[in-house]
């Protein structure tokens, strides 16, 4: 086990023994998830509180805990549970960096790499790993899901995103892209056998930051030869994706309990949130391509007005995305009223200080575009790119809610796909990640506010 592993464990423990120990209540979203905990520890089965959404994992994987490992199901140890997936965290991304590195992960299962442990320090999924939410062991498993996939181990990978499923309905589209992304993956690195190099059939998939329009076609029309070869193995995700239809058939749609709330929306702006997100929490990972920061900028420029062709399409463009900010902009009425949250604040004190200060924010949506491709684009293809955009889109597009818990996963598959990011960057990273952790930890649990609540994420 690694010293740097185990600094992180006693860290993560310490600060949740002081956070049982201050919030000594069940707090937020803990009222309704605690209660139907502890229902199903009794084997209430049956009882179910009409307004989760979510389904049972969490608690079923409580109740598991406590019969091999004779937990309570009081609150801290509930927490506990959680907790755990967050030990689990930096173990599972350092499998999955090594894989997205081609290099060979620790020989010790408990031994974790610096770039995993700054990663698992990612402020939301840290600050949810001590509460009893289903945000963590959610991200646990997706990523299982993933390195199980792209190491071959497709039925575990089949078994571990059905799991995912029970904790997040939202992770089907995760347990496609955990086979797309694989498959893409063996195409791109598998030999052929000695004798047969001329009969290798072969996937057009240039690296992002190269591919153009003609690319897409050409892979189009390559994609036919190679099915044969990848089809065997979507068996085990073709089982998980019906039995996720039968579901939906029988619950009669995606979202469990209180409907009225979740009703899904095609919420376009919700893509340019991410973006803004992941570049406000990972900048110091952009920055640190070869070349530097000016070079970086550069690229970037010229992307957006290089040639007079590419500065009317970035026109054309912004015009197109102040049409979706005036058409498909949602004020959500959580949004407009809870004020324990930094989305309250982003809010009101940046969107709706005058009408037209949502579309003043359309460039800086174009920059975070393609200052993200072009860092993650030197290290994936065009189809791996493109799937992640795509899946992205699927899982984010039909949220009505501005909310950070919703961009971990995709924030976190994306931040491992970028994997020359040298020492400095990495060390500035974490600190970056642990202001925000001790900021809003110090708030959480020392300044509650009169009849308001502890402010969080």
């Amino acid at each position: 086990m690694s010293f740097l592993y185990i600094a992180y464990c006693g860290i993560c423990i310490s600060v949740l023994k002081e956070l049982n120990s201050i919030v000594d209540e069940p707090y937020m979203d803990e009222p309704f998830h605690i209660p139907q905990a502890q229902a199903y520890c009794r084997n209430e089965f049956t009882t179910w509180d009409p307004k989760i959404t979510t389904p049972p994992g969490l608690y079923l994987m409580s109740l598991i805990f406590k019969r091999i490992f004779l937990f309570k199901c009081s609150l801290p140890m509930l927490r506990l549970t959680v907790t755990l997936t967050l030990l689990a965290l930096p173990l599972v991304l350092t499998r999955l960096l090594a894989y997205q590195k081609r290099t060979r992960p620790p020989s010790s299962f408990f031994a974790a790499t610096p770039d995993a442990v700054v990663l698992s320090f990612f402020p939301i999924a840290w600050f949810y790993g001590f509460l009893y939410y289903t945000e963590v062991p959610s991200l646990v498993f997706v990523l299982g899901t993933i390195l199980a996939a792209v190491t071959e181990r497709h039925w575990v990978a089949g078994l571990l995103g059905l799991i995912s499923c029970f904790f997040r309905q939202t992770n089907i589209v995760w347990v496609l892209y955990a086979y797309v992304y694989s498959q893409l993956s063996y195409l791109q690195y598998r030999r052929p056998l000695r004798g047969q190099e001329e009969n290798l059939k072969k996937l057009h998939n240039p690296p992002a930051d190269q591919a153009g329009f003609g690319d897409l076609w050409a892979s189009l029309k390559s994609a036919p030869a190679i099915l044969g070869d990848i089809l065997p193995s979507f068996v085990p995700y073709s089982m998980v994706l019906a039995a996720f239809g039968a579901f939906v058939i029988q619950n009669g749609g995606i979202v469990l309990g209180d409907k009225s709330n979740h009703v899904p929306v095609l919420h376009i702006p919700q893509m340019y949130y991410f973006l803004t997100f992941s570049t406000a929490l990972g900048w110091p990972v952009l920055i640190s391509r070869k070349g530097g920061p000016k070079t970086f900028l550069l690229d970037i420029g010229h992307r957006i007005y290089g040639s007079p062709i590419r500065g009317l399409i970035t026109v054309v463009v912004m015009g197109v995305m102040c049409v979706t900010v005036k058409l498909f902009t949602i004020h959500h009425p959580f949004l407009l009223s809870d004020n324990r949250h930094y989305t309250f604040y982003v809010w009101h004190r940046f969107f709706l200080v005058h009408w037209i200060a949502p579309y003043l924010f359309v460039f800086q949506y174009i920059l975070h575009f393609w200052a993200w491709f072009l860092r993650v684009g030197r290290e994936q293809t065009m189809l791996q790119t493109l799937t992640f955009a795509v899946l992205t889109l699927a899982t984010l597009l039909p949220t009505p809610l501005l909310e950070p818990r919703y961009f971990l996963i995709p924030y976190i598959l994306m931040r491992s796909q970028i994997v020359d990011v040298p020492s400095w960057a990495l060390l500035l990273e974490g600190c970056w990640y642990m202001i925000f952790n001790i900021g809003t930890m110090i708030v959480f649990l020392y300044y509650p506010r009169e009849g308001v609540g502890r402010f969080m994420w």
